[in-house]
């Protein structure tokens, strides 16, 4: 700057440093747009939200907490077990990228396309089950969702034929009136490729008529048979939702209102089982026992609900009965949830809530029946003594 003689200042800027001063500001302006084109390029679970966060928060445990106050005041590392408590740093690095160094799974599952789908965790693996093998789910055809196009059926004669022995024998104990068990179907279309004329595609294993519903009246009748009380719920949820103009992926959206509804009518329901049907193939499906054919059952979980815990002790207590009588029948328990997943599948409404598969496209009534017998007769064992250990003096009333 010069001083002149009127008292006006002349300011002299150099080329250079003017060409700096704008770049910078271009640079600057470029930044911020493409640090906001990339947010609001992220998949919404990937976004940072206050939702985000409180997942976050929710896996800091109690170890991690008290060495974060640690770094403070050195006291409260005393409450840490520096031989069971995990690395600072790497819990914070699977809290911000909800990557698992331990499982390389959680990097391939943001990588690969569709590989999320089958991104599951086994809690407790049956006999031949690994991450190859866990229970997938394939949606209906458009066609069949928009203008209900299905096949024509076959072998539907027998079926009558496939119910199993009747008993005339009454049970030791009985719920009376009440009906304890729910049964119900988040997906009722799903049937069996035996039944469908023409159909040898999983993915169109559909059909309105001659589907998983059929098993839960063969799962009453045994249940019956051993004195529990069972309601078993055929709402169309699948119905339903085209008449709302909902997608197939809402169907647990739907089935929650029937599942609340059917529990405001009747509070003495208290366990409550979601049958479904696995689009897995024959071999992975169906198991020997006893020298003949069963369909294979798996658990499924999930984790994205508070009564989580709950719910895998209850399934744990089916399939390890199940291991005991039935060998290799269970499949065992997954978990699911996340991205493109429920991870709730109505079992936050109970402790006792499951979903079960049962068996997969290939598989026969007469197969399915045998597991639907099976998972009664195990199912009785566990509710019968649960209630004793509840009601020991009306136990003992029963007995007398």
């Amino acid at each position: 700057m010069k001083p002149i003689k009127n008292g006006g200042i002349i300011v002299f800027i150099q080329g250079s440093s003017l060409l700096k001063i704008v770049g910078g500001f271009l640079l600057f302006l470029f930044m911020i747009f493409s640090i906001s084109g990339a947010l609001t390029a992220l998949k919404p679970e990937y976004r940072i939200s206050s939702s985000s966060v409180n997942n976050a928060t929710n896996k800091i445990t109690g170890e991690m907490l008290y060495q974060f106050l640690g770094w403070e005041n050195r006291h409260f590392l005393k409450g840490v077990n520096e031989q069971t408590s995990p690395p600072v740093m790497n819990s914070l690095f699977k809290m911000s990228t909800n990557i698992n160094l331990d499982d390389p799974r959680s990097l391939l599952g943001r990588e690969l396309p569709f590989f999320s789908f089958f991104d599951k965790q086994i809690i407790v693996a049956g006999e031949g089950t690994n991450y190859t093998n866990m229970p997938i789910e394939s949606s209906p055809p458009i066609e069949f969702l928009q203008a209900e196009q299905e096949a024509d059926l076959k072998n539907i004669e027998d079926l009558q034929e496939t119910n199993g022995e009747q008993t005339t024998d009454q049970p030791i104990h009985t719920t009376g009136d009440r009906e304890v068990v729910y049964v119900y179907f988040t997906h009722n279309t799903e049937s069996y490729l035996p039944y469908l004329d023409g159909v040898t595609n999983p993915d169109l294993a559909f059909h309105t008529k001659i589907n998983v519903t059929k098993i839960g009246d063969k799962l009453k009748e045994e249940l019956a048979s051993k004195g529990i009380g069972t309601f078993v719920d055929k709402t169309d949820v699948q119905k339903k939702l085209n008449q709302k103009g909902w997608k197939y992926w809402k169907s647990y959206e739907e089935s929650r209102e029937v599942v609340k509804a059917a529990t405001t009518a009747n509070r003495d329901l208290t366990y409550f089982i979601d049958i479904h049907r696995d689009s897995r193939r024959r071999v992975q499906t169906t198991v020997d026992v006893n020298g003949k054919p069963y369909a294979k059952l798996a658990f499924v979980i999930g984790t994205a609900n508070p009564n989580y815990e709950k719910n895998v002790k209850f399934a744990n207590e089916l399939h390890k009965r199940l291991e005991t009588k039935y060998k290799g029948l269970s499949r065992g328990i997954v978990t699911q949830s996340g991205p493109n997943h429920n991870g709730i599948y109505n079992q936050d409404l109970s402790g006792n809530a499951i979903l079960i598969e049962f068996g997969g496209v290939d598989n026969t009534f007469e197969e399915l029946n045998r597991s639907a017998a099976a998972l009664a007769d195990v199912f009785s064992e566990f509710y019968w003594q649960a209630e004793s250990v509840s009601n020991p003096v009306q136990d003992q009333g029963e007995k007398k």
